[in-house]
């Protein structure tokens, strides 16, 4: 049986370097290190996005749940190779096959599965699909390569 980890939000402050309003995820579970994870976002109707996004009908922004997988996908990295993830940034480099299929909402328990299919070198795909209550919002792959810091 794999063992796996949990991250809370302190824990994924000390990982990434994603600040509020920009730091999309309040939890990382069922992390496999080198694998996959599920980051969970309480959406939130006081996110400063939702007043123009839009007004009397807010709608989490497609390209918002996009960069939320991406930061789960960057904790996967983190929590799989802690002491090169202080030194390095993990940038998104493709978003491809993205599908959006239903909104999402305030007040709504959004899971981002996301799970490493590939990569070489410093480049690594993940596959993610956003959803709730277990219903498929929105999937995509993506890529990202690790950065030194310093550049």
């Amino acid at each position: 049986m794999t063992q796996t980890f949990t991250m809370d939000y302190r824990d994924i402050e000390a990982a990434i370097p994603h600040r509020p309003p920009f730091l999309l995820i309040d939890k990382v579970i069922d992390i496999v290190p080198g694998q996959s994870a599920t980051g969970i976002k309480a959406v939130s109707g006081g996110e400063p996005y939702f007043a123009g996004h839009f007004p009397g009908h807010p709608i989490l922004p497609g390209v918002l749940i996009v960069e939320a997988l991406a930061q789960v996908a960057s904790c996967i990295f983190a929590y799989t190779m802690p002491g090169e993830a202080q030194d390095n940034l993990f940038f998104l480099t493709t978003v491809d096959k993205t599908k959006f299929r239903k909104s999402v909402h305030p007040g709504d328990m959004l899971h981002l599965k996301v799970e490493i299919v590939g990569g070489k070198g410093p480049l690594k795909k993940f596959k993610g699909i956003a959803e709730v209550d277990g219903k498929k919002m929105a999937e995509a792959e993506l890529s990202a390569m690790v950065v030194p810091r310093n550049k």
